[in-house]
């Protein structure tokens, strides 16, 4: 989202950038009200739904790249909380009505302001319809998933690991990068 050409506190017009006192980070700053403007990274949740060995996939019927494949995942919204977002998106995308049953990762990619928030999660009921921003939704076999077809890296990776985690029967909590990160198991 571009930066504001107008103050949001008082209108006018007299933003620049600068490290406001007491801060670390240049912001967005109103030479006539004082207004510090913050932009931060987005959140998104979504979750890994298995059902009898098959992961859920989304295929996008938005930009950007429509008909790529994703999980289901989308931008947390003022008053949600995880969990909730993760769920609306879930249901929002693919039409199945699903349980949380644990957090899975929490991954940082820094070159575009984002985070992913991905629980565990399993299927309580599928209606067989989704939203308008999904042309198709399916349970696939690792083995069928389309690999080559998965729009964002960091839902790859996301779902490789799990798949690897599934097949050795243990589960951990991811939190990284793209560049490097750690998986915390718990005993």
């Amino acid at each position: 989202m571009p930066s504001p050409r107008f103050c949001p506190g008082c209108g006018s017009g007299g933003l620049s950038r600068q490290c406001p006192v007491g801060d670390t980070h240049e912001r967005l700053v109103c030479a006539d009200c004082g207004y510090i403007h913050y932009e931060n990274p987005k959140i998104i949740a979504g979750c890994i739904i298995e059902q009898d060995g098959k992961y859920l996939l989304c295929q996008r019927a938005i930009p950007p790249r429509p008909g790529t494949w994703t999980l289901p995942a989308g931008f947390m919204e003022n008053g949600e909380t995880t969990e909730e977002a993760a769920l609306r998106e879930v249901w929002e995308e693919s039409g199945v009505r699903a349980e949380i049953v644990s957090p899975y990762s929490i991954f940082s990619v820094p070159k575009i302001s984002e985070v992913y928030i991905i629980f565990r999660a399993t299927a309580l009921e599928e209606t067989g319809q989704h939203g308008p921003e999904t042309l198709d939704y399916r349970f696939f076999a690792p083995e069928d998933i389309p690999w080559d077809a998965i729009y964002y890296p960091a839902i790859r990776q996301i779902l490789e690991r799990y798949i690897e985690e599934r097949e050795a029967g243990v589960y951990g909590i991811y939190m990284g990068n793209d560049d490097t990160g750690k998986i915390h198991f718990i005993r």
